[in-house]
């Protein structure tokens, strides 16, 4: 990614694991960053602190994506501070919350879960794209859990994330006339508090051992997937769903 100075982005989850290495990527190719943040304002400061120690530039905005007030505050305050063109978007925002099988869950789980990882990425795009000028770009987070189904308990996590895949198609096709690509990421197991919080230690090992490279991913190589996706490197990428999963699954 060639230095970016000028440029402006907002990272919904932007806080932490793979949004943190999102956010510090990019501001270390010298993209002003919004770091959007839910519920922990602590792992935004150091982030931002992060950011800061080595002259970056961003602004810490809360704010919960699933809602629309929210969303445009998140927005208002990126072109407060920084103009008003949004060149990147980087929708990390989105979770599991629970493994719960077919039994286990209801109609209030499933809204849960699809507001979660679907709506969030079509208010925030949605909010986003009349600030973005030719040559934007939005990477979306979908899951190698969409590609497959996921784990145990997770169909609905799954089937969010490929309504993020099939949305992330049908929007490079509709702003692609405008000038903004619009691709998502499929991440397979990524060392971050995601799995330490909802995947058993023997899973991880299991998969780890099954992937090619014998290994878990690092947040800071999707990070630098991200960067590449939103570079001009990548000028003729758009409608991709790429995998980085070490070579565990092929698409």
């Amino acid at each position: 990614m060639k230095n970016q100075k000028g440029k402006v982005a907002i990272v919904t989850g932007g806080a932490r694991d793979i949004g943190k290495a999102v956010s510090v990527k990019l501001a270390e190719e010298g993209v002003k960053v919004v770091i959007n943040y839910f519920n922990n304002p602590d792992d935004a400061k150091e982030t931002q602190d992060l950011i800061h120690s080595f002259g970056g530039e961003s602004i810490i905005v809360q704010g919960d994506m699933t809602k629309k007030a929210d969303v445009e505050k998140v927005v208002s305050e990126a072109t407060k501070a920084f103009g008003s063109s949004i060149h990147y978007l980087v929708n990390v925002a989105g979770g599991l919350v629970a493994r719960k099988t077919l039994s286990e869950m209801d109609e209030n789980f499933v809204n849960l879960l699809m507001r979660l990882n679907f709506n969030s990425t079509f208010l925030v795009t949605q909010a986003c794209v009349p600030f973005m000028p030719a040559g934007a770009a939005i990477v979306n987070f979908a899951s190698q859990a969409a590609r497959d189904g996921g784990g145990p308990g997770a169909a609905i996590y799954a089937a969010s994330k490929a309504a993020v895949m099939t949305y992330t198609r049908g929007l490079a096709k509709e702003l692609g006339p405008q000038g903004i690509r619009v691709n998502s990421l499929c991440p397979g197991m990524i060392n971050t508090t995601f799995h330490d919080e909802f995947t058993k230690d023997v899973v991880r090992q299991n998969v780890a051992a099954a992937t090619p490279l014998k290994r878990e991913g690092r947040a800071s190589e999707v990070a630098d997937l991200v960067a590449y996706l939103l570079s001009d490197e990548a000028s003729f990428l758009t409608g991709n769903n790429v995998d980085i999963n070490g070579g565990l699954a092929f698409s």
